[in-house]
């Protein structure tokens, strides 16, 4: 039986007047991390031309659910359409095609070759998905357990073009990458991995680390700061260590922390909206790291909205996907105010500090 636990990951804590979260959690920040808010969220966000269209914005492949997981992989679409995605398709074995096509409003289906019930065949299964038309991949949410999905996650890492799009890996594909020696070694897709503490743990015994040696992965803030830093070095691929106060860690030692803590999205297949939200970044152009820290930002704003509405108990993933569209609209009108600021003379530096990007000229002669 698969792992899959709930992991709680959302209310963002807001600093008192001390500088320390409000109440009786006086835990500090970790230093060497920078904290995640609204303003370096919104300077994330990926463009919006008025004159884009569903191609523009996205094409995200998701290789998810299966018969005892179906909800997996309609939570996965749902929220990677609520984040943006221009289009999105899910790929699922042919003999569960009817099924999920009767499910999904938006998404369409494809139907990957079988060599039994529910099993996928690895190599024309690939070869299925390479020649279908995306951006990006979201690979594992509720998979069916097994030497295939292993072999076929192994194939996917490998970039099968100079350019390849990224891949999110979660649930299933990470318990699949934890019993592969190596496989972080050689050319591999840029991806973006999101274990729970569990899974962190069981990555980290395939990559030969004493799981134990990383400390208290719930409750210690350093320890999972370093913990996933190290993993990402490793690994050389974007690590987000979900939990309260998610980790998203970097392969070039740059981790982010996001201030959320929420009992209320401790919750079967809250983990799997998050996938969709960071794999609609990535088809939408956003680079890994940045994909991994507005998605994590937008699914723990969410949840604060769900958790004010329906308390600590008593919310259900399919409630979140939802707060993800309100909390994109809330940071793109953030960004609008402030460039239009900046338009008349008296912006501010903070996007620059954040991204390393500078804003374009502003053109002398226009009027706001």
């Amino acid at each position: 039986m698969p792992d899959r636990s709930a992991v709680g990951f959302g209310r963002r804590v807001t600093d008192g007047l001390d500088g320390s979260p409000p109440g009786d959690d006086k835990r500090p920040w970790p230093a060497g991390a920078t904290r995640l808010d609204d303003e370096l969220a919104a300077s994330l966000l990926p463009e919006r031309p008025v004159r884009g269209h569903k191609g523009t914005f996205g094409k995200l492949l998701v290789l998810a659910g299966s018969l005892d997981y179906a909800g997996a992989g309609l939570l996965v679409c749902r929220a990677a359409g609520r984040s943006g995605a221009g289009l999105v398709t899910l790929a699922v074995p042919e003999s569960l095609q009817p099924l999920f096509a009767a499910k999904v409003v938006e998404a369409t289906t494809m139907g990957l070759p079988e060599d039994d019930v529910e099993e996928i065949d690895p190599e024309p299964a690939l070869a299925r998905i390479l020649d279908h038309e995306h951006d990006a991949l979201v690979v594992g949410p509720g998979l069916r357990p097994g030497l295939s999905t292993a072999e076929l996650v192994r194939q996917l890492i490998v970039p099968p073009a100079e350019d390849p799009p990224p891949i999110l890996l979660d649930a299933e594909a990470l318990r699949s990458l934890a019993t592969m020696d190596g496989w972080w070694s050689g050319e591999r897709r840029p991806a973006v991995l999101t274990p729970h503490a569990g899974e962190f743990a069981r990555l980290r015994a395939g990559s030969g680390i004493d799981p134990a040696s990383d400390g208290d992965l719930v409750e210690d803030d350093d320890a999972r700061v370093a913990a996933a830093r190290d993993a990402a070095s490793t690994w050389h691929q974007v690590v987000v260590l979900k939990g309260a106060r998610t980790v998203i860690a970097a392969p070039d030692g740059e981790v982010s922390i996001a201030p959320f803590e929420n009992p209320a999205l401790a919750t079967g297949g809250t983990g799997d909206v998050l996938a969709g939200a960071i794999g609609a970044l990535l088809a939408q152009g956003l680079a890994p790291y940045a994909a991994a820290r507005l998605g994590v930002y937008l699914h723990g704003t969410a949840g604060d909205g769900i958790r004010e509405r329906f308390g600590d108990a008593g919310v259900i993933a399919w409630d979140l996907p939802d707060g993800l569209a309100i909390a994109r609209k809330r940071l793109a009108g953030m960004a609008e105010r402030r460039q239009q600021s900046k338009g008349l003379g008296f912006g501010s530096r903070e996007r620059v500090a954040a991204t390393g990007v500078s804003p374009p000229p502003t053109d002398p002669t226009s009027r706001a």
